[in-house]
């Protein structure tokens, strides 16, 4: 398509002033590469943004912009027409939701968050968010735990900012503060383990087993800080032996965390079995320095009013989720799976080597 740009004046003076920042903002770098560059990617987009509205420099624009800059910083990468379109798509972003004139800068602390991830993480945000209170979650959890851009994509489409947080619990009344609001904001609902395929007809001790043998991706879904320290934890309470399904410890809360597993809908009786087992590991695991240990319990379903009415006299800090994951298997898989049985028969197995 024959372009109709008129290379006037004005564009010559803009140009030159563009070139100008380029080359303050590769001095800046030295310092700061990832800030100092969608700082300039920024001005840069508020530019092309007014420039289109007011100059009338025909369908030509970015593609002559682009050639300019890319003739003038060969080296530099980033000037292409797609990402110089990318950069006004990610401008008009932040722009367009918190409806400000594009004449101005989001707040203070969205862009003190943007600027702070990789090019490629912003990329992400701006395609798969839909709101601006979204985009700065998942910035600001990106700087907090290192994500890569695969584990971005992976949190995102979880809808881990609709989960983070939501488990029913007591931790207000259970924790003193600050380590309440920790704990909440360390538990999610629902917890989606989508990298499981189960039979219909499981128990928890299948459940179990597979979230053992994806430990990995278990890590991911439960979220930064958890280590894990044993399955079929025993303990031993007067003469008789109990034994936990999960046990992790989370290196930010300073304390052991208790995770029971239960296929069926949820039922106050958990909740006091659960309580049962955190007083248990207080009492024989915990050490000087340890935060009190804190009980999750996963159930397939939940209703939310008896789920805080069996918490509501529950003196130790426990939280309530749901789970879902995938129930569906490929029929090629489905023969190489073992039966519950063999499942049932191998921890049985481990249960007795523990014994001894």
């Amino acid at each position: 398509m024959k372009s109709n740009l008129v290379f006037d004046k004005e564009y010559k003076v803009w140009l030159a002033d563009i070139k100008g920042r380029v080359r303050s903002a590769q001095i800046k770098a030295a310092l700061n590469v990832s800030t100092e560059l969608l700082t300039l990617y920024w001005d840069i987009g508020a530019d092309i943004v007014i420039k289109q509205k007011k100059a009338k420099w025909g369908d030509g624009f970015l593609l002559r912009l682009s050639k300019d800059l890319m003739t003038e910083f060969p080296d530099m990468k980033g000037f292409s027409k797609r990402n110089l379109e990318l950069i006004r798509q990610w401008y008009l972003f932040y722009n367009q939701i918190a409806k400000q004139p594009v004449s101005q800068l989001p707040s203070d602390r969205v862009f003190a968050q943007i600027t702070r991830i990789p090019w490629g993480h912003n990329l992400v945000i701006i395609a798969k968010c839909k709101d601006i209170n979204e985009a700065v979650y998942y910035a600001q959890n990106t700087i907090k735990y290192n994500w890569s851009r695969s584990v971005l994509v992976h949190q995102i489409e979880s809808d881990l900012f609709k989960r983070d947080g939501k488990a029913v619990h007591n931790f207000a009344r259970a924790l003193p503060k600050p380590q309440s609001d920790l704990a909440a904001q360390t538990l999610k609902d629902p917890y989606i383990f989508d990298f499981l395929s189960m039979r219909k007809s499981y128990d928890e001790r299948d459940l179990e087993t597979a979230l053992i043998n994806h430990v990995t991706q278990f890590l991911l879904e439960l979220g930064a800080g958890f280590s894990f320290v044993g399955r079929q934890v025993p303990v031993q309470v007067g003469t008789r032996e109990f034994f936990i399904d999960l046990l992790f410890y989370h290196a930010h809360l300073h304390c052991y965390v208790v995770i029971e597993l239960k296929t069926g809908d949820f039922e106050p009786a958990n909740a006091g079995q659960l309580n049962f087992y955190i007083k248990a590991i207080d009492s024989q695991l915990r050490q000087a320095g340890d935060q009190p240990t804190i009980g999750l319990l996963l159930c397939k379903s939940r209703e939310k009013l008896v789920a805080e009415y069996a918490l509501s006299d529950i003196h130790k800090p426990i939280g309530l989720s749901e789970y879902k994951l995938t129930h569906s298997l490929p029929k090629k898989l489905k023969s190489s799976l073992p039966t519950i049985k063999e499942i049932e028969k191998e921890l049985t197995k481990d249960i007795e080597k523990k014994k001894r």
